[in-house]
């Protein structure tokens, strides 16, 4: 892969409208992915119980996730590209199919779709948090 692919992009670009559109489908799109994903473990996990981990708690997170995945993508892919993983914007960036600032801008909008997501999981199940993963007491 010859260097010269890769494009640092110039200051202008990051007000762009079209810029700006993209970086909000990445904002929605992961979002859509991190809610329905990590929703649905918590859902599961009231519902059967603390079931999460068996066989059948794996499937149905594992299918939640493909389907959250298969929407979070279907809303950005014509206008950003669907990448909703900073994985995979790093990986276009590198490959030189966005610059640097468009990339830049793809991160700070996947970040903080997620972080809202987990901050609206939080408002809308606080009595399903289970508190005793996070704590260092051992039982």
């Amino acid at each position: 892969m010859p260097i010269r692919n890769i494009a640092v992009g110039r200051p202008e670009e990051a007000t762009q409208p079209d810029a700006l559109k993209a970086a909000l489908a990445e904002f929605i799109s992961t979002l859509i992915f991190v809610f329905a994903g990590s929703g649905s473990g918590m859902a599961f996990n009231k519902l059967t119980d603390n079931g999460a981990t068996t066989p059948a708690g794996l499937v149905a997170a594992s299918i939640a996730h493909g389907l959250g995945l298969f929407v979070a993508v279907s809303v950005g892919a014509n206008i950003s590209g669907g990448h909703v993983n900073p994985a995979v914007t790093f990986g276009a960036f590198v490959g030189g199919n966005i610059s640097l600032l468009r990339g830049i801008l793809y991160w700070i909008a996947q970040l903080l779709g997620s972080t809202v997501a987990c901050l609206l999981l939080k408002f809308a199940t606080s009595d399903m948090v289970n508190t005793r993963h996070w704590s260092n007491k051992t039982s």
